[in-house]
């Protein structure tokens, strides 16, 4: 597989590296802190077609590559997961999954300005009761005339209350269990359709994560996504292509930490020399820069697999598995190797490694992703 990027890649990288330094690092600190939405970046984001990335231009996207999401995701992410975030839920779960199996009536109303950056999206699958677990969804959808009427609760979503249009997965027969989930696109101020409170997180305290509460909410029956029914299909297979979205922001946060721990290692003295002489320092920085580099590559994989047209479930679920753990790990070795620097806010580490917890829960924990190789490496074996 050939990893030198075109031209058109590198520049993307660059812009991404330049925005990340320039617009976004400057209140970094002061957002984690506050928990403060960057809603002025989330813009400029938009403005840069960073929102829309590998949407076909008709519906006003940038018409990018894979790869060079994955790319400008790192550089993003790199200086701050929680914008990073932002941005995948956009580009990987909502626009992806529109454009894939939303009507043209959904495209040209909601993936349009979505694509463009004019609005904001969020993915709601998971409930109270529900998390890994998918197919036992208590949201219930009930068909009135043209329209449905949705009541239930959804738990933990990103974007929850700022986002403009939300994909909301709902039963529509319980007695058909996964077979009878339905997707509906939910404009935000729909009677019945409101935010709960914003959950005081560990990390990515940035982007904003809440419950959604609908009551008696009544969406039209053109805003149904796919077919009645095709909703668990349709979160599964969106999932699938939001992972090396996740694994891209695991990559950067890694990718982060070790830059730091290296700059640190080279101007902190101890025994009479700069700590990267010292073995122990050595081996450590080097175990992070391999394990960097491999989550990196299995990332491109999975991302040059999907623009090539090929099966990339089993690449994308090895690409998050490895990056988030990946990310954990560099995150706790850089608070090492900063020893007490490491672990108060002035050093940045500390926060890598508050971001870093989520990469492996979040689009499937990394016992799913386990699940999902396996399921996809019987399927290589019986042919």
């Amino acid at each position: 597989m050939n990893f030198d990027f075109t031209e058109e890649q590198l520049m993307i990288q660059q812009t991404a590296r330049e925005f990340a330094q320039t617009e976004i690092a400057p209140s970094t600190i002061e957002r984690d802190k506050n928990a403060e939405f960057p809603k002025e970046i989330v813009k400029k984001l938009g403005e840069l077609g960073f929102m829309g990335m590998m949407v076909d231009p008709k519906y006003g996207g940038a018409g990018m590559d894979t790869v060079s999401y994955v790319l400008a995701m790192i550089e993003i992410s790199k200086v701050d997961a929680a914008v990073g975030v932002i941005m995948s839920v956009n580009n990987s779960l909502v626009n992806y999954g529109l454009e894939k199996w939303g009507s043209d009536y959904i495209k040209e109303n909601y993936l349009t300005p979505l694509a463009q950056g004019e609005k904001l999206g969020a993915f709601a699958l998971s409930e109270p009761e529900a998390g890994s677990d998918a197919t036992h969804q208590s949201t219930m959808a009930v068909k009135d005339g043209d329209e449905w009427i949705i009541n239930g609760t959804k738990n933990w979503i990103t974007n929850g209350q700022n986002a403009d249009v939300y994909l909301v997965m709902a039963q529509t027969d319980k007695e058909k269990r996964h077979k009878g989930i339905t997707a509906f696109v939910v404009e935000k101020g729909t009677p019945g359709f409101e935010h709960g409170v914003k959950e005081d997180k560990l990390g990515i305290r940035s982007s904003d994560t809440c419950s959604l509460h609908f009551t008696n909410c009544r969406v039209p029956d053109k805003n149904v996504i796919w077919d009645v029914g095709k909703g668990f299909y349709f979160a599964m297979n969106t999932l699938n292509g939001g992972r090396y979205g996740i694994a891209s922001q695991a990559v950067g946060i890694a990718e982060g930490a070790y830059e730091a721990a290296l700059k640190y290692s080279l101007q902190r003295k101890a025994f009479g020399t700069e700590i990267f002489n010292h073995q122990a320092i050595q081996f450590k920085l080097s175990d992070m820069a391999t394990r960097v580099e491999a989550a990196k590559l299995l990332t491109l994989q999975a991302a040059a697999m999907k623009d090539a047209g090929q099966d990339y479930i089993k690449e994308a679920s090895m690409a998050k598995l490895f990056a988030s753990e990946t990310a954990v790990y560099c995150a706790l070795e850089a608070i090492q190797i900063h020893g007490g620097y490491g672990y108060v806010r002035e050093y940045l580490v500390e926060r890598y490694l508050r971001d870093a917890k989520i990469t492996e829960i979040y689009e499937g924990t990394s016992e799913i992703q386990k699940i999902v190789i396996a399921r996809e490496l019987l399927k290589e074996i019986n042919g």
